[in-house]
């Protein structure tokens, strides 16, 4: 009995967690989490925000110049990972916590026995967003939202881009703006917003339907997301 007891104690918290993290528009992540040596080590935050933003989340580094105010803190949730793992186990944890530190939502430990840590990080960590997936999070507007997410779909300025050259009808315009670089077509229009990471030449992206990474290799560009659990890449031909 008491072990019936138990589990549907943790299906109610569950059920808790999940309405107690749609109540938030958006979460705010680290540059280095408390067991990293340097920013970004291992690349997982940046793999935290992606994931993220692949289920759904709207999310921003702690970096991110959004003008966010004390009063502020209440309506969104910060994300940390949590090391607890040993010599032989990578275990990764993620939590949301409010603006209490209280903790509204942890995932089960994503864990892996790889002996590379680079390897391993990844493991445990895209294991552990499963938990985060099943959560299926939807925002439900209980809270508010700072103006640059309640209104995405705010008409901007686009400069008209003027040139004697033969246009290619694939180049994208780099327009610079306070946190990355607006791409345009040219129409002209906004096709995709690239916001900095802590890495050179590495951003995270947004268009009107998708949420990804857009990134340098080999001097060319590249924009990836995922589409039905899919990852999709995508060569941009932009013009700086």
């Amino acid at each position: 009995m008491k072990k019936y007891t138990y589990i549907l104690f943790l299906l109610f918290s569950f059920s808790c967690f999940a309405q107690s993290v749609n109540d938030y528009a958006y979460v705010i992540v680290p540059t280095k989490f408390q067991f990293q040596k340097k920013e970004n080590d291992y690349r997982l935050n940046t793999l935290t925000k992606f994931n993220l933003e692949k289920y759904g989340f709207t999310a921003f580094y702690q970096t991110d110049n959004l003008g966010i105010s004390y009063n502020d803190r209440c309506n969104y949730l910060a994300v940390d990972v949590k090391d607890d793992g040993n010599f032989l186990t990578t275990k990764l944890i993620i939590t949301f916590t409010d603006c209490n530190n209280k903790v509204v939502f942890a995932s089960k430990a994503g864990s892996s026995k790889e002996k590379d840590r680079k390897v391993a990080y990844v493991e445990a960590l895209n294991e552990a967003f499963e938990s985060v997936k099943a959560l299926n999070y939807q925002y439900n507007g209980n809270k508010s939202a700072l103006e640059v997410i309640a209104k995405p779909a705010e008409k901007q300025t686009v400069e008209v881009v003027k040139t004697d050259e033969k246009i290619n009808p694939n180049q994208l315009f780099a327009q610079a703006i306070s946190n990355g670089f607006q791409l345009v077509d040219t129409t002209p229009k906004v096709v995709l917003k690239m916001f900095k990471t802590s890495q050179t030449d590495y951003y995270t992206a947004v268009s009107d339907s998708k949420n990804g990474v857009v990134f340098k290799k080999n001097n060319e560009w590249f924009f990836e997301y995922y589409e039905n659990d899919k990852l999709v890449s995508e060569k941009l031909d932009i013009k700086f």
